[in-house]
Parts: structure tokens; C-alpha cells; sequence
């Protein structure tokens, strides 16, 4: 009996691992759970008659289950028993609904039979429930099942009790049908739900009714002694005689004895050994049924203890882990309160940091701010329609009121730039805007990523809302700055880029009267040449001559062109297009003021010149951008003099000299073409492959919005938004309108250098003002601020979510009950594993000892 109680506290031990690894809850002095332990089933097999109710009978040590013949159990009877040491051996105490009632067997036994036989007009199928308590019966919870060959049994029934993979099966077989076992129905269940034995125990029953027949006992002994067929070999076999009789007796004795069952159970034993003298003294009588259940339900209990330890090792590292993202439980002091509060601020700190430094978070869209929306909308200002010639016109009229200007609209220039300049302040806003709603985001992300803070909503929601204040207040300041940026380029518009402009006019106008009077010059003196050789006496002054004279001028004036025309570019061009154009060319230098021969590759797909030192080099030593430059035919100033006054007499000064020299200059004032030099003079080493290269460099241009201009002073090639140009200023300075609209975009080149000035400093000013201040200004005022609250609104700050309490609680009952539990199914496998080792004459110590060991190890550490 001591054997069944502890495997009971086991069993309750097991069963409660069993729903903590179901995360149920689990009440420790509850005895309900919806997860019952089924190691402590008994279910009892047999035909009618065959002594099953008489066997249970035993076990209680009250005839409370109706007995007798033609099948008294009509209805599966489940009793759940509990051992109660204070009782006395007569006593029974009825539990209904968490009330307690002490009744007799009698009573009981009269019960149950008015509703079996209320139950024999229907299926048999409703289950009769009673729940005693007692000091004789062992804690088991017995299913009495209707015999077997009765028409209300099926398997479906038989399957509702047996396939439980705990439940111990009686298989109950009267001592006059043993030599017919190997057919007995209640075997064939047994075995079909339990194939190994493990959860089987065979009951020969009603021995004294067979004391004359040898045939029965002697069946009865072989199986006694495990010689019975091969279906009986492997389940343990106990032999009873009929006990209703025996306990009626105990119970009607004298009333002063409370051993008279202890008694009648040896008084047993002793019958049995003198009618079954050759089966072992062991496997007779009550006693030896209560020790082989205890044996059958410690095996099962052996098979379960190692996955249930291994399971709650997992579950105890969860549980750990959950706690520890729960956090402690809320102290009490003020003290504490506020240290708590300023620890969770530091969290706070930590996420916002991480989210905002290493793109874990949102931290990304600050840069994707300002490389892509705020670029396109200064990009997309309407440019065009400010610097239209009517606009310009409109402006310029304006500011200058009813004094038109008498030599430069300055006035009016200056009103373009800034009204133009001001378009920009709607971009730049709209940027600090889009950094604040990220910021914004960030807090938010980094407040729900803070486990502490989701303890406490309030606190929660104070946090957010202190650091979207300070934000606020960012984002304000931001405004105030990048406006100020913007004002502060419309308010000052430096002299120097015009003062260059008025200089750059003034030199091309010089250039043009020099070449005015160059050409005239040689027409002079072509002209004197030919007089002086028609009047000269030595060649005799005819006429005759000075006409063949006059064919031999126009002769070598025609023979450099048709020459330039025969000749043929020595460039060399490659790729599926021929889109790649390679060849020499001579670059000036802008320190030597020397000529260095360099190999130029133009790809005219990506717009790019570049160029090495020599054709066998592979990395460029520079690459020109033409997408933002401009091209432009220059007078070569450098020709040098000719060597002899013969030559001049006869050709002319600088008379069949080709110019092949070219330059690359930007589009945009202030900005270099390559490395640090704002203009590019190359030199082609034949007219055929200067004509080559500007036209293949000019198409790149033109492509771009850039423009070509030539050195001879005729029309500019001007491929941009207004028809005049430099060139044309130049030559009809008479023109107001033309020289308005030159005016016009020469401001729009410093009104774009301008903008993109602004977009580059527009994000650092962004950045300044709220990412770095977020980054210090703000959690330094989250940390004032809830330093400055006091004690009694830090509390109400701090109350915690009711569910989260609810889940600490439960988590930390867990805690305690998983401690608890593993030390007790670690003690028992221990035992079962030495007793194990014992049996077997092996001194090594078994897998589930040592896991139990472990485990038991780590949670006391």
C-alpha cells in the first residue's frame, strides 16, 4: 500500500509536468486539472460473471459494486479513490461537488444498483461517476466495465477506457475457465491495446469455486508460474477467491477491531497457498494484486520520466527567458519608483540610438530624403518659365519703374535671382518635414522595441510623447534654418561672376577687332604684292603676267582647301555603334603653358573623354564630363613668325596656316572640366581630325543642352533655352532684347549654381538641427522631464499592464513548480535507475540517472 501512495504523489507529479509542458495552469493543492493522470487507471476485462466487480470489491475494501449472477454491471462504474489515513477501516466518505457525506457500503451498493437497472433500458453507454474516500483502498481510479459478451459492449466502448496508454487492464478470468484462456475475450483486448504487456496484469479469480477440479488448477498454476500459452507468457498473473464474503465478514466483526481487514486479506493468502500448493507464496491474494499494480504502474511511470525531465529542461530555459523579459516585479519605495522610471529612459536611449545609428531601424530614410525627393524637387522648380524672355522682360520693367535702366537692368537682375532664389524655401521645408515624420517613426519603433516600456503603457506613452515634443520644437528650429540659407543667397548676390561675365565680353570683343584688322591687313598686302610685281622692270610689267600671276593667287588659295578636303582623319573608332572614338591629341598645359601629346577615348554613350599618356595605358589619367560642358573654337595666338621676309613677300603673313585648336570649357560658372582647371585647350594634329572630333564632342553636347561656338566671329551654334549667345552680343551689341535674353542665361547659370549649392547644404543644415539634436538635446530633456515629474505621478506613470502582471505571476508559479517537479521526477529516476542497475549486476549508471543528475544540478546552481 505505502508502494501505491508514493506512486501516487509521482503520478500527481507527472501529471502536473505533463501541463506545464502544455502550458497549463496549474494549481499545486488542486486535485482537479483538465490534463487527469492516467497512470492510476485501473480498468477491469471480463465476461459476465467472471468476478470483475468482486476483484474491485478487493481492492476498496468495501462491497460497495453490486455482485451476482447474470450480469450485474450494466454500465461502466468509474471510482476514484483517495486514501485517507484519519478514517477508520469502516468508514466511507462520499465527495459530491466539493462536499463530503460518509455513507455505508450497503447504501452505496443499494445506489448503484437502482441505477443499473434504470440504465439496462438504454445503451448502457452513460457512465456512473463516484468519487470515495477512505483508509483501506489504495489511490487508484478503478473502471468497472460491463462483461464483455453482453450485447451493450462493443470495441468503441472497450476503446473509450483501454487505449489510454497508462491505464493498467485487469484481465479477469474465473479459475474454471483457465484451461481455455488462449480464447478468452478480455486477453484478446488486453493484447491488442497493449502488445508488449507492460500495462496488463491477469487475475485468476473465484479459486475457491474451483478447490475440486485439478484440471483448472493445474492451468491454474502453470500460469501462475508464466508456463501458460505464449499470449500469457509475458503478463504477471495473480489468483483470488471470492471476497464479497470475506469483507461482509470484516465489516460486520466487532467494532473495537480495525484490523479485521488486514485479517481477512492474510486469512486469504493462507486459503490460497493450501488450495494452490505449487504456485509462488507472491502472486496469491490481495496483497500480491496491490504490489503487481504498484510494479506495472512503476514500469510505465519509468518509460515516461525520461521525456518528461528532458521536456521540462526546454520548458525551464522558456520560462528563464520569459522572466527575464517580464522583468522584476514593481518595487515599492519612492526610491525605487524613480529608479526604475530613469532605467527604463536609459533603454529608451539605447533602442533610439540603435535604430537611428545602425539602419536596423528607420534610420535609412533620412538619406533616401535627401538623395532622392529633395534633389528632384529642386530639380523640378519651373526654371523655364522665370527666365522666359517676356518674364525677363516683365521683371526687368518693373524694377525698373518709370526710369528704364541706361546701360545693365541690375535691378531687375537682381529682383530674378530672387524671386527664383525664393521657389526654393517650399522644397526645403517639405525636407525637414520628411525628417521629422522619420524621427518621429524611430521613436515609436524604438518604444515598442523596449521590453520594459511594454510593462507600462502610461509610461509608455509619456516617453513618446516628451520626445515628439522635443522633435516638434527641432523641426521648428530646422525651418528657421534652411529659410535662412535660402535668404541669405537672395539677400547678397556677389559682383564677381558678372564682373568675369562683363570681362569674358570684353575680351572676345578685343579678339574679334584683332582678327578684323589681321585679315584686312594681308588683303593690303596681297594687294601692294601684286602691284609691285606687274610694275617691276625685271619681269617685264605686262599684262599677260600679272593675269598668270593672278591664276597662280587663286590657284594656291584653292590648293589648302582642296588638300584639307583630300585629306582624310587618322582617328580610329570602335564598339557595335561606333560609338568609341580614339586618337591623339595635344593638351596645354595651364602651368608650362607647353604641349603634351595624350591618347583621347570618347564613348559617346556615356558622354565621358577621357585620356592616358600613352595608347598602351589602361586606367585614364582624366575623364571629362561632357553632359556639363561646352565647346568652342579658339584662334591659335602662338603661330610663330615666319623665317624668312621671302615668305611673307610671297604668301602672305600666316597665309595657308591651319587652325586646329579647340576648347572645352563648363556650362556652369565656378565648376572645373578636369581636375582643377575650369577650361580644356586641345590641339588636333590635322584639320580632318579636328573636323572629326568637334563633331563627334559637339553631338555629345548638343545632346545635353550645351552649345558650340566658333572662333571666326559667325553665328553662334548655341544649343540651350535662349537664340542669342556671346558671339552674337558681340558682334550686334545695337540689339537690346537679344542682349537681355544673353543676360538672362548668364543669371540662370548662377541661379543653378546656386540651387545645387542648396541642396547640398540644405541636408547638412537638416541634420544639424534635428538628427544630431535628437541624437542629445532630446534624451536629455526625456531625462529632465521625468526627473522633474513627482513620486505620485511617476507611480501613476508606472502602473503596469494588468496582463503582464497576470503572465509574471503565472510565469513565476512555473518557475517555482517546474524547480519543484524536476527534483522530484529526478529523485525517482534516480531510484528507478539504481534499482535498474542493481538488478541487472551492472554498477553504470543509466542514461535517465544521468540527465536527472544534470538537470537537478542546473536548477539548484
Amino acid at each position: 500500500m505505502a508502494a501505491i501512495e508514493d506512486l501516487s504523489e509521482l503520478a500527481d507529479s507527472m501529471r502536473q509536468a505533463a501541463a506545464l509542458l502544455a502550458d497549463e495552469d496549474v494549481d499545486e493543492s488542486s486535485t482537479n486539472s483538465r490534463r487527469p493522470s492516467t497512470f492510476l487507471n485501473v480498468v477491469a476485462l471480463g465476461n459476465v460473471g467472471a468476478g470483475k466487480s468482486a476483484v474491485l470489491n478487493s481492492l476498496i475494501g468495501h462491497p460497495v459494486l453490486p455482485t451476482g449472477e447474470n450480469g450485474a454491471t450494466r454500465a461502466p462504474i468509474c471510482i476514484d479513490l483517495l486514501r485517507d489515513t484519519s478514517l477508520s477501516s469502516k468508514s466511507i466518505i462520499l465527495q459530491i461537488d466539493n462536499k463530503s457525506q460518509q455513507v455505508s457500503a450497503s447504501a452505496l451498493r443499494r445506489s448503484l444498483q437502482d441505477r443499473l437497472s434504470k440504465s439496462s433500458t438504454g445503451k448502457g453507454r452513460d457512465q456512473i461517476y463516484l468519487k470515495l474516500r477512505t483508509s483501506t483502498a489504495p489511490p487508484l481510479k478503478l473502471v468497472d466495465l460491463p462483461g464483455l459478451d453482453q450485447r451493450i459492449m462493443d470495441e468503441s466502448l472497450v476503446s473509450e477506457y483501454a487505449e489510454h496508454n497508462d491505464a493498467i487492464l485487469l484481465v479477469i478470468v474465473p479459475a474454471v475457465q483457465a484451461p481455455e484462456i488462449a480464447s478468452s475475450r478480455a486477453l484478446k483486448y488486453a493484447k491488442e491495446y497493449d502488445g508488449e504487456g507492460t500495462r496488463t496484469i491477469g487475475i485468476i479469480s473465484k479459486i475457491d469455486q474451483a478447490a475440486s477440479d485439478q484440471k483448472a488448477l493445474a492451468a491454474v498454476q502453470a500460469l501462475l508460474l508464466n508456463q501458460g500459452p505464449a499470449k500469457t507468457s509475458d503478463i504477471p498473473w495473480v489468483a483470488l477467491i471470492g471476497q464479497s464474503v470475506s469483507i461482509a465478514t470484516a465489516q460486520s466483526g466487532s467494532a473495537g477491531s480495525e484490523n479485521s481487514l488486514e485479517t481477512a486479506w492474510r486469512a486469504e493468502s493462507e486459503s490460497l497457498k493450501s488450495i494452490l500448493t505449487g504456485a509462488p507464496p507472491s502472486k496469491l491474494g490481495r496483497i500480491a494484486l496491490v504490489d503487481a499494480l504498484a510494479h506495472q504502474i512503476q514500469n510505465r511511470m519509468k518509460l515516461r520520466l525520461p521525456n518528461l525531465l528532458s521536456g521540462l529542461q526546454g520548458k525551464s530555459q522558456i520560462v528563464q527567458d520569459e522572466l527575464a523579459r517580464l522583468g522584476e516585479s514593481m518595487v515599492t519605495t519612492s526610491e525605487g519608483t524613480r529608479a526604475i522610471a530613469l532605467e527604463l529612459c536609459r533603454e529608451f536611449e539605447d533602442k533610439f540610438l540603435q535604430h537611428i545609428t545602425t539602419g536596423e531601424g528607420s534610420g535609412w530614410k533620412i538619406v533616401s530624403c535627401f538623395e532622392g525627393r529633395f534633389p528632384d524637387r529642386m530639380k523640378q522648380l519651373p526654371l523655364d518659365r522665370h527666365f522666359d524672355i517676356n518674364n525677363v522682360k516683365r521683371i526687368v520693367l518693373e524694377a525698373d519703374g518709370y526710369q528704364p535702366y541706361l546701360i545693365s537692368p541690375e535691378k531687375g537682375l537682381r529682383s530674378l535671382i530672387k524671386g527664383v532664389l525664393e521657389l526654393a524655401k517650399e522644397p526645403s521645408r517639405l525636407c525637414v518635414d520628411e525628417v521629422h515624420r522619420v524621427l518621429i517613426d524611430i521613436v515609436s519603433s524604438a518604444a515598442n522595441a523596449t521590453p520594459g516600456l511594454g510593462r507600462y503603457p502610461p509610461f509608455k506613452r509619456e516617453v513618446v510623447a516628451i520626445a515628439t515634443s522635443a522633435l516638434e520644437g527641432f523641426k521648428n528650429e530646422s525651418k528657421k534654418m534652411v529659410v535662412a540659407l535660402v535668404d541669405m543667397e537672395r539677400a547678397f548676390v556677389p559682383p564677381q561672376h558678372f564682373i568675369r561675365l562683363v570681362q569674358r565680353r570684353m575680351e572676345r570683343q578685343r579678339r574679334e577687332e584683332e582678327l578684323k584688322g589681321r585679315s584686312s591687313k594681308k588683303g593690303q598686302d596681297a594687294e601692294q604684292s601684286i602691284l609691285n610685281r606687274a610694275s617691276s622692270p625685271q619681269t617685264g610689267g605686262s599684262m599677260k603676267s600679272m593675269k598668270e600671276d593672278k591664276k597662280e593667287k587663286e590657284k594656291d588659295k584653292s590648293g589648302p582647301a582642296e588638300k584639307e578636303g583630300q585629306e582624310s582623319s587618322s582617328l580610329k573608332t570602335a564598339g557595335a555603334e561606333g560609338e568609341i572614338t580614339a586618337g591623339f591629341l595635344l593638351k596645354k598645359s595651364a602651368k608650362t603653358n607647353g604641349w603634351s601629346r595624350r591618347w583621347f577615348v570618347l564613348n559617346e554613350k556615356t558622354g565621358k573623354l577621357g585620356y592616358t599618356k600613352k595608347q598602351e595605358e589602361k586606367h585614364f589619367r582624366g575623364v571629362i564630363t561632357l553632359e556639363e560642358c561646352n565647346i568652342e573654337e579658339v584662334a591659335d595666338e602662338e603661330d610663330p613668325p615666319s623665317k624668312s621676309s621671302k615668305d611673307k613677300k610671297s604668301n602672305g603673313p600666316d597665309s595657308g596656316k591651319v587652325n586646329l585648336l579647340f576648347k572645352i570649357t563648363s556650362r556652369v560658372p565656378y565648376k572645373t572640366v578636369l581636375k582643377a582647371h575650369s577650361a580644356v585647350v586641345l590641339k588636333a594634329e590635322s584639320a580632318a581630325d579636328k573636323v572629326e572630333w568637334i563633331k563627334k564632342i559637339s553631338q555629345v553636347i548638343q545632346a545635353k543642352g550645351g552649345q558650340i561656338r566658333t572662333s571666326d566671329g559667325g553665328p553662334t551654334m548655341r544649343h540651350s533655352l535662349s537664340d542669342g549667345s556671346l558671339d552674337t552680343m558681340a558682334r550686334r551689341p545695337a540689339d537690346p532684347e537679344e542682349e537681355l535674353r544673353w543676360m538672362s542665361q548668364e543669371v540662370r547659370g548662377y541661379v543653378e549654381a546656386v540651387l545645387n549649392s542648396l541642396a547640398a547644404n540644405v541636408p547638412k543644415a537638416v541634420v544639424l538641427c534635428q538628427v544630431e539634436k535628437a541624437k542629445e538635446d532630446m534624451l536629455n530633456q526625456l531625462y529632465s522631464s521625468v526627473s522633474a515629474q513627482s513620486t505620485a505621478k511617476i507611480e501613476e506613470l508606472l502602473l503596469e499592464d494588468q496582463n503582464v502582471k497576470r503572465r509574471r505571476d503565472r510565469i513565476q508559479k512555473q518557475s517555482s513548480l517546474l524547480s519543484k517537479l524536476t527534483r522530484q521526477l529526478s529523485i525517482h529516476d534516480t531510484r528507478a535507475a539504481a534499482a535498474s542497475g542493481w538488478s541487472n549486476g551492472s554498477a553504470g549508471m543509466s542514461m535517465c540517472k544521468l540527465l536527472s543528475y544534470s538537470f537537478t544540478y542546473l536548477l539548484d546552481g
